[in-house]
């Protein structure tokens, strides 16, 4: 079973609530191109208040300070600037989602680290005596009160 890339292309913003393919997930080379206006906090607005978390978000703009807008004022599992899907092959960059889209993130070392646990062990080479009851004598409550 194959599916051809289809590029589904509305007139603005406001044809999204009303776009029956954006209800559920797809997973499928399905790209939706929604123009703005040159308001990107709009865009931005609309994402947070009515869209889920994504498992992917990509946005075309050259424009720095958009860019970053979108940057730090949206929540997903990973974003790509003027380009689609290679940021999952990147082999530094974690892949997965939040929210409704995934919990974690996995890939090349991430993988390993998101299976493993480490488990931390503590050496000591010095026994402090103060650590130990009994707390009685002057000089253990002395200290015992400074660093508590």
């Amino acid at each position: 079973l194959m599916f051809e890339p289809t590029i589904v292309k509305l007139k603005n913003i406001k044809n999204l609530q009303s776009e029956p393919t954006m209800k559920s997930e797809t997973f499928g080379p399905i790209l939706w191109i929604v123009p703005i206006n040159n308001d990107i906090k709009e865009a931005v607005n609309y994402i947070n208040e009515n869209m889920e978390k994504s498992l992917s978000l990509y946005l075309f703009s050259n424009n720095r300070a958009n860019q970053q807008y979108v940057m730090h004022n949206t929540s997903s599992g990973g974003m790509q600037i003027n380009g689609v899907v290679t940021y999952a092959a990147h082999g530094d960059a974690r892949f997965g989602g939040v929210g409704q889209s995934g919990i974690g993130s996995y890939h090349g070392k991430h993988s390993f680290d998101a299976f493993s646990h480490y488990k931390p062990c503590v050496k000591s080479y010095v026994d402090l005596p103060l650590v130990y009851p009994p707390y009685d004598g002057e000089w253990k409550r002395k200290v015992f009160k400074m660093v508590i």
